[in-house]
């Protein structure tokens, strides 16, 4: 029986599970045929659990730590849940089936994982809901996994790369010192870099920023949370319109879609509170390079960004430019290596001081918005083309609103994942999301095509 000590940050964010607000990413992939389930568990095997060793080890939290320890032997069948979806098995279907395990716990004394296997979309097709803890890995590099099972031998073979089992949060230290010029080290042992003071000094201020930074705008999306949990998602848009659209508005294809949740947010806040400020959101930053395999260990390698979304500002196009300049203004902020380095810290913490900062910094904000961007290419899954996918981050602490951005095979949906308590209707909201878009999509080509015939 061998152990591995978890890196702290990832033991961090396994002591950030709470009954109400559970750390685990969930993603589904929908396939218009049916799937050999037979071969699907092969694929589970070869390329999740002989693959990957946290698939197939589950966590001892002790007073010694925390550590990984082998699951031997490591039984595939009792991850996998077989399901049905009831007629006529279409999306509403397939979002109620994900949305009643969304909230459900992990085994906590097996691998911290499972897989739904689901029959029945849409007659004849077939669904694959994936639940896997975050302490195993971020939303990226599990976005990655999972791409992995597919049968692009190039996708598979670059996904991983061995590594030797040092300790885990040495690992951690030095991709951040890669990234950040020696930041984490900085923040641990100021005096070892003398020559270097002004970046301390940097540091420190940022650090204070975000310990400082107050809680976010009261309103209907701040609350007491409870078990049940909602998910939803889009129709496609097509990406092309979605660049061309933001090009014409001088920003991005992310600045485009979190205006028109902005957008949303603004007719929601102001229905159901009678007024819409500006509210906060944290965005996960990826900060390991997308170019290089991922190391079998997986792990958390991301930091967090606040960002003010323009709820408060009239019309649509106003609030793009306004979301542009505020994005654009937090390109060069250390604020997401330097949230990543206090998480790391306090993973080394007691329990209960993590509860802290748990509390302290999920009350800065009231989403969580994540941008996933998958293959623009078709891929296939035990020989069925995968037609679409979706995930949801957790969200931490008291917040209730998740937003995903998922593109995939040239085009984009929007998926929300909300606590029942604090938005009794998800549907509506997701709409009041599209309706935006389309109403940016429409002036923005309006504004495309004068462009043009003055030119």
């Amino acid at each position: 029986m061998t152990r591995h000590r978890m890196a702290a940050g990832d033991a961090a964010w396994l002591h950030m599970d709470r009954r109400t607000n559970r750390m685990i990413v969930n993603s589904v992939m929908w396939f218009d045929e049916p799937l050999d389930w037979v071969a699907v568990r092969a694929l589970l095997q070869a390329r999740l659990i002989d693959r990957f060793p946290r698939f197939s080890q589950r966590v001892v939290d002790s007073a010694g730590g925390v550590w990984w320890e082998d699951d031997e032997p490591c039984d595939l069948e009792r991850h996998l849940r077989y399901a049905r979806l009831p007629e006529p098995g279409g999306q509403a279907e397939l979002e109620r089936y994900v949305s009643d395990r969304a909230g459900e716990p992990l085994a906590r004394d097996l691998p911290l994982w499972e897989i739904h296997l689901i029959d029945g979309y849409r007659g004849n097709g077939s669904a694959v809901l994936s639940r896997i803890h975050h302490c195993v890995a971020d939303g990226v590099a599990l976005a990655q996994v999972m791409l992995s099972l597919t049968d692009d031998p190039q996708e598979s073979a670059s996904v991983a790369v061995a590594a030797p089992h040092e300790a885990a949060g040495t690992r951690v230290v030095d991709g951040l010192e890669h990234l950040a010029g020696g930041m984490i080290d900085q923040l641990r042992h100021p005096t070892r870099l003398p020559g270097h003071v002004r970046d301390v000094v940097a540091i420190t201020r940022e650090v204070g920023r975000l310990v400082m930074m107050p809680p976010d705008t009261r309103s209907c999306l701040r609350g007491e949370l409870g078990e049940r949990k909602s998910v939803v998602w889009s129709e496609p848009y097509a990406l092309r319109d979605i660049s061309a659209a933001a090009h014409a508005g001088e920003a991005t294809v992310n600045d485009l879609l979190l205006t028109a949740v902005s957008g949303a947010l603004r007719t929601h806040l102001a229905r159901h509170d009678g007024q819409a400020p500006d509210v906060r959101a944290v965005i996960p930053i990826n900060l390991r390079p997308l170019d290089e395999p991922l190391p079998v260990e997986l792990g958390n390698d991301f930091g967090l960004l606040f960002l003010q979304l323009p709820v408060s500002v009239d019309g649509s196009l106003a609030r793009l430019a306004e979301m542009h300049k505020r994005t654009e203004q937090l390109k060069t902020s250390t604020e997401p290596v330097v949230s990543f380095a206090i998480l790391d810290i306090t993973g080394h913490t007691p329990y209960q001081a993590q509860q802290v900062f748990v509390e302290l910094f999920a009350a800065k904000a009231s989403a969580v918005m994540t941008n996933v961007p998958g293959p623009q290419r078709p891929v296939f899954l035990a020989g069925r083309r995968v037609r679409g996918t979706m995930g949801w981050p957790p969200e931490s602490g008291r917040i209730g609103l998740g937003v995903s951005i998922i593109s995939y095979d040239g085009e984009v949906r929007l998926g929300l994942m909300t606590d029942d308590r604090l938005v009794r209707d998800p549907r509506r909201l997701l709409a009041d999301a599209t309706a935006e878009l389309d109403r940016l999509l429409t002036g923005l080509r309006a504004v495309a095509s004068a462009g043009a015939s003055a030119g």
